[in-house]
This record gives structure tokens, sequence and C-alpha cells, in this order.
């Protein structure tokens, strides 16, 4: 399958402040079949943006017949361009994604949704997915009833509720009344989730990924939680500045990627039944 690329710029107002936000496309295309249709993807970035690894990863999605979305998410501040994979760039990722507010990432989701939509080759089925910052942004994504499907991969700050201004980690199980942090909302997830970790990831730690798993289950969120023994944070992403790309973990995570997709977004699964599925108990 082939793919073409293109960006679209949309003009955005939150927090008082008219921005413009980036959104690059990865579009399938098929040899004399113009009208085809595709379900669609939104992809967030890590902290550095719309990187080489993330078109890349984007790239194989398309492939897979998905039109894919990869918003930049630091325009409140900077351009879209990649920050790059050095210490000044981790830095400014770093204090970007904190004083981005939650309000500010939420408009740029349902925007690159909404985008999806309006597209006359979108099937109308949307799902989300995400590293590292773009991982705690695909499970936020959920939120919205129109997401179907996500996958995230090492979400930092959702077990901390240090995404967006903070006044420091809160790892309690309840969360302060009203909080909008995502791990509070996880109740409002409509569609199913898989949440994929590391093991030897310093950024969300054993205790944070237990409280994650936790609190999906007492939402009563559909979720798959799957937890790799040696691999680090980051470890998607095929560059090798840092020493942490494993390429045969990030394969079979890409296969539970095109599981959960292929079965809920290409799939035409009719109306649910909410009556509680019997499971029989034999061997």
């Amino acid at each position: 399958m082939l793919i073409n690329e293109s960006y679209t710029d949309f003009q955005t107002t939150v927090d008082g402040k008219e921005t413009t936000l980036r959104i690059f496309l990865f579009h399938p295309t098929i040899p004399q079949y113009p009208e085809a249709r595709f379900p669609g993807v939104v992809l967030f970035s890590e902290i550095y943006q719309v990187t080489g690894p993330v078109e890349r990863f984007a790239r194989q999605i398309a492939g897979q017949g998905y039109v894919v979305a990869a918003p930049s998410s630091y325009h409140d501040f900077v351009g879209p361009e990649a920050l790059p994979y050095d210490v000044p760039g981790t830095d400014l990722g770093n204090e970007l994604k904190i004083k981005k507010t939650l309000q500010s990432y939420d408009v740029d989701s349902a925007q690159a949704v909404e985008y999806l939509l309006s597209l006359p080759t979108c099937t109308g089925r949307v799902g989300v997915t995400g590293m590292c910052l773009g991982g705690h942004l695909a499970l936020r994504a959920s939120l919205n009833p129109r997401v179907s499907a996500s996958v995230a991969y090492f979400g930092t700050d959702i077990h901390s509720r240090t995404l967006g201004p903070h006044n420091g980690p809160d790892l309690s199980v309840q969360g302060a009344e009203g909080s909008n942090h995502t791990i509070d909302r996880l109740g409002e997830i409509k569609g199913e989730v898989a949440m994929i970790f590391g093991i030897k990831d310093t950024h969300v730690s054993d205790e944070g990924r237990d409280l994650i798993r936790q609190k999906l289950r007492s939402a009563g969120t559909v979720f798959s939680f799957y937890e790799f023994a040696w691999s680090q944070h980051a470890f998607i992403r095929d560059e090798q500045s840092k020493g942490r790309y494993d390429p045969a973990i990030t394969k079979i995570c890409f296969e539970i990627l095109l599981e959960l997709f292929g079965r809920v977004l290409k799939t035409d699964l009719g109306p649910k039944d909410t009556n509680p599925q019997k499971i029989e108990h034999v061997c």
C-alpha cells in the first residue's frame, strides 16, 4: 500500500490565545481505487513533537490501511518542527509538556479526531495511539466517545497526575474531587484500551503501573495491560541516541496494535450487547 503525506494547519483558540496547530497526515492509497475508505488513527508524539521515528511509525500504521493524523503538540509555544534528541531538546520538551494546559491538549485531540472524521476517505471509525507523552495523550483521547480503540505506549505522567500545570506528583488512589487528570476520568472511556510498558522504564515505576491497572479495573474499562521484562523507556524509538531501541519487542507491540485496531476499527461489530459475558469455569 502506498502512502501520500501532507499537512494541514488549523487555527485554534485556547487559554485566551490563538495559535496554529499543524496536523501531519499519512494517507494510504491503493492504485485504481480512488474512492477507497479507511479507518482513522490519531498518532500522538513524544515530547519532541513529530520526529523521524514518529513519522516512520505513522507510515507503518498507514501502510496497514489507516489514515494517520499526527498533531504537533507545542504550537502554544513553538513552531511545528521536531525538537532534537539532545539535552536542550529534552529539557525544552519536558518544560513545555507541563506549561501546556490539559484544556489545550484536549482541544488538539478533538481537532485531530474531527479532522479525520471530516475526510471523505475515512470510514468514521477512529483509534488513537502514541508514545511517552503521546501514550498519555492517547489514553486521554479515549475519553472522547468517538474514539473506539487506544494503544498507549509507555504513557508518562498518568499515575502521578503531572501532565500540564501541577503542584507536584500525586500518586493517591483517589484523586482530588473534580479532578481533570486522566487517571481520575477513566470511567468515561467507551472504547477498548491497550496499555504497554517496559518494566525497566524509570519514568513509570512498578507502583505507578500498578495504580494505572487498578484504576482501569475499578473504572470498568475494557483493557489489556502488557509489561515487558527488559524494556526501558522509549523502546520503540528507532534511533540509537539513547541506546533503548528494541526491535524484537517493538515488533510484538505492533502486532498488539494491529490486532486491536483490526478487530475494533476495521470490523463492523454491530451494536454491543451490554449484558455481562458469562465465562464458563472449565479446564
